[in-house]
């Protein structure tokens, strides 16, 4: 499913146009600067979780060394701040069925 697929159905099972119904996911999940709900929050590092969903969040790596694929030497990975989602036991129940 893509976003305007997404849309469409957001507009059929609500009153929303499907032009409203493409601001809201916009709103929600976009990942330009400045705009979108959950990116927001993530780069405060706050975590966002919907119920019977899952938790967006941010997770943190440490430096660490690593190896070149291609050569085989040893170098060493930046840390980094990285976004994750970790699905609600709802969701998880119900994919898995």
């Amino acid at each position: 499913m893509n976003k305007t697929e997404m849309a469409q159905k957001l507009a059929k099972n609500t009153d929303l146009t499907q032009a409203k119904a493409v601001e809201v996911i916009d709103e929600i999940f976009s990942s330009e600067p400045g705009k979108g709900i959950i990116a927001i929050e993530l780069d405060a590092d706050r975590d966002v979780s919907i119920a019977g969903f899952g938790k967006f969040e941010t997770r943190h790596r440490k430096a660490r060394m690593g190896r070149n694929p291609a050569t085989g030497d040893t170098i060493q990975i930046a840390a980094s701040k990285v976004a994750a989602f970790k699905p609600a036991a709802g969701l998880k129940n119900r994919v898995s069925i």
